[in-house]
């Protein structure tokens, strides 16, 4: 496979690079003048060490222990120390599209220059990467500050040859002790100098990695949910005057504009549309009317999310920083992830609410008296009962949903013999949108799949097609799953759906109001 070559420019790095990222193919490079900004720290990190100043995190203990005075012959124990006793992640590893963001994104963060570390650190960061040697992280164990400290002593410890690593398939795709993994990349395992250990375990990086793929899977999924309503617009021959560009414009919220004028443009040159121009229906259900408003506020939302965790990706979030234009190394809390943890808040509320509102599209599909289709969208019912049980399933999903979106960041509890009295619970409120995300998108695949029922339902050979777009996705979902002339084992065909869902291989109309593809 050929890959992709991305230059990261830390404090500039995008949307769109970090979403290429996500989904692999690419091999990174630091921009050059990166490593003098890094060797500048070093040297004030080193200045401290030689004159025997005492700093926090270079020459002292950690948290509560942050008054313990540690000697030179020490300081390389200290830093060891640290990453192995951080080393108390649990549960399942993150998946190897998160381990690259965390591998990215954190040498962005040293690379700013702010962390006191050798490039070379940076460096094996990317020659992991670029390896596809992805560090086995379990995804349990932070409270999203001081940073996502356990998390990444399980990416530390490879770097220092402990832990374990997952080879790609080209070097055996076996799981082996870090050591090994360094050493498939041509490297030794480091020896870690002074602050280095805790540069690499403070961070945001896990929480916002977390919430970055959250994040683009519930763009795909809303792009898929847009598709699927304007198919259901079209099943039930609801009225496209809603979408109107002046309703949208007299209230100028600008997701709902978007929306609106991604359905229409879905809509364009449908020859369903006119078909009913007479039919006396006077206002459909805001499940179908309400579509700009509802995913209008969902597309602002994760607008906004997106703003806030590609300047998370970019941030210094290590502690202390050093700034070379003056010498000193600053404590402060630019690990401390709230930022992260609103955001996918917000993002869990777009992702339940897109989930919600197409189950009620189901529900309007299957009930004969509104959507004027056969009851349960089959012929012979009572004998059949269609998709009856498959709204029943999209029910459970939405509501699990609507636990599931919580908000995370309103918990804290505290570590450290309360010195870290307040924490973010980013790294939960991130973690839990991919199980968000997968439970949205089997619901958006039923829709997509009852309302090309609906569709052909009423199509004879006489019938008005939609427009080329819509016509066009409605072949697609045909290739997946076929129409449903009489009962047979649906589960298949709603997983088909859901990867459908999330794949999002939709119309540029779609795509282009998306945060990371626009």
């Amino acid at each position: 496979m050929t890959l992709t070559a991305l230059t990261l420019d830390p404090g500039r790095v995008s949307l769109a690079q970090l979403r290429a990222i996500h989904a692999g193919g690419v091999r990174l490079a630091l921009d050059a003048a990166t490593a003098a900004h890094m060797q500048a720290a070093q040297a004030v990190v080193q200045r401290i060490v030689d004159h025997d100043e005492v700093v926090y995190g270079i020459n002292t203990g950690f948290g509560k222990l942050a008054s313990t005075k540690i000697g030179h012959d020490h300081l390389a124990e200290l830093q060891r120390n640290l990453v192995l006793s951080h080393s108390v992640g649990t549960g399942e590893p993150l998946a190897p599209a998160v381990v690259r963001l965390v591998l990215a994104t954190k040498a962005v963060s040293l690379a700013r220059g702010h962390s006191g570390v050798r490039p070379a650190l940076a460096d094996a960061l990317l020659a992991l990467f670029n390896a596809g040697v992805t560090p086995v992280i379990p995804a349990k164990g932070s409270v999203g500050a001081s940073g996502d400290l356990a998390p990444l002593a399980h990416l530390a410890c490879v770097l220092i040859g402990e832990g374990t690593a997952q080879l790609p398939d080209s070097m055996g795709g076996r799981t082996v002790p870090g050591a090994e993994a360094m050493r498939a990349i041509g490297l030794e395992p480091f020896v870690l100098g002074p602050k280095e250990g805790l540069a690499l375990l403070n961070g945001t990086q896990v929480s916002t990695a977390l919430a970055l793929s959250g994040l683009f899977s519930a763009e795909n999924v809303f792009a898929s949910a847009l598709m699927s309503g304007a198919l259901s617009l079209e099943a039930i021959q609801g009225s496209i005057k809603p979408f109107d560009a002046r309703i949208h414009a007299a209230r100028g919220q600008p997701g709902q504009i978007a929306v609106a004028g991604a359905v229409r443009a879905l809509l364009e040159g449908s020859g369903i549309v006119p078909s009913h121009a007479d039919c006396g229906r006077v206002q459909d259900p805001y499940s179908i009317r309400c579509i700009p408003q509802v995913m209008g506020a969902c597309l602002d939302n994760l607008t906004h999310a997106a703003r806030v965790l590609v300047i998370e990706a970019n941030a210094a979030s290590d502690n202390p920083l050093v700034f070379t234009d003056t010498g000193e190394v600053i404590s402060g809390g630019n690990f401390h992830a709230e930022p992260v943890a609103f955001a996918a808040d917000i993002v869990a509320l777009a992702v339940s609410e897109i989930g919600a509102i197409a189950e009620r599209r189901i529900a309007l599909l299957l009930d004969t008296g509104l959507s004027g289709l056969p009851p349960f969208l089959v012929r012979d019912g009572g004998l059949n009962s269609g998709f009856m049980i498959a709204q029943v399933t999209a029910a459970a999903l939405a509501s699990e949903n609507k636990s599931l979106a919580h908000p995370a960041s309103v918990d804290s509890l505290p570590t450290s013999a309360n010195q870290e009295d307040h924490v973010s619970m980013a790294t939960f409120a991130a973690r839990r949108l991919a199980d968000m995300v997968n439970n949205t998108a089997v619901v958006v695949g039923i829709e997509a799949m009852a309302a090309a029922q609906g569709i052909e339902l009423k199509r004879s050979v006489s019938s008005p097609r939609s427009s080329v777009r819509i016509e066009a996705e409605f072949a697609r979902i045909r290739e997946r799953v076929a129409f449903v002339e009489r009962d047979r084992y649906l589960a298949p065909d709603l997983e088909a759906m859901r990867l459908w869902a999330l794949k999002a291989d939709l119309p540029d109309a779609l795509l282009n109001i998306l945060p990371s593809h626009a």
